[in-house]
């Protein structure tokens, strides 16, 4: 269904920009992709409000179709569980901070796959796959972020950098004592990993399959 589509994605993305307002609230960041950040440029009341508008008008998106509605509610659930973690219940180890990344950044990933999936009439076990898919290239992403956090400049990446130093955060350089080579190797694993769901989902080759494969690869050695 095209306009399923159109809507799911439309509406992830809601829901990915309302988080990334409460995120840089949290961590006092004033810069976003680049400009200012919600909260510094409009204060913390508006920012909060266009948040919660956000995320208003992405479950509107998202109501007609009760699988996708219950996968987005499950998603923000871990996605709040996964920042409660980082504040409250940081983690002390390997195994704890991949949870934490899987809450805190694989959780919305798989989401926005697993509305494709529903959105192009997947069976169940194909929907399934594809939200590994990306869970793992979440996964991925947030241990490859947390190394640029550390290792970047700033004016590449756009946003400031060593914010996870500055705010003690629980980042898996410091949660570890992993080299920035060996974590890009854990998320190359990861990479690897999501590339076997993709598969086990058993897609017709197709461009967008092709970009999936490209996306794999591209969130372990992106340099922003």
């Amino acid at each position: 269904d095209p306009d399923a589509a159109v809507d799911f994605a439309a509406g992830i993305e809601f829901v990915h920009n309302a988080s990334l307002v409460i995120d840089d609230i949290i961590d006092r960041s004033e810069v976003r992709r680049g400009t200012a950040a919600a909260w510094a440029e409009f204060g913390y009341g508006p920012a909060i409000i266009a948040s919660d508008g956000l995320l208003g008008e992405a479950f509107a998106l998202f109501s007609a179709e009760p699988r996708a509605m219950r996968t987005v509610a499950e998603a923000m659930v871990e996605l709040g569980e996964g920042e409660a973690t980082e504040l409250a219940a940081r983690p002390t180890n390997e195994e704890e901070y991949m949870e934490l990344a899987r809450r805190k950044t694989g959780a919305l990933f798989r989401a926005a796959a697993e509305l494709g999936a529903v959105a192009g009439g997947a069976e169940p076990h194909a929907i399934d796959s594809f939200g590994e898919y990306a869970e793992r290239v979440g996964v991925a992403f947030q241990m490859r972020d947390d190394v640029l956090d550390a290792t970047a400049d700033a004016d590449d990446l756009g946003k400031p950098t060593g914010q996870d130093a500055e705010m003690d955060r629980p980042s898996v350089l410091q949660v570890t004592s992993l080299s920035p080579e060996e974590i890009d190797e854990r998320a190359r694993t990861e990479s690897e990993r999501a590339l076997a769901a993709l598969d086990d989902a058993d897609p017709p080759e197709t461009e967008a399959i092709e970009y999936l494969r490209d996306l794999a690869e591209f969130v372990v050695v992106r340099e922003r």
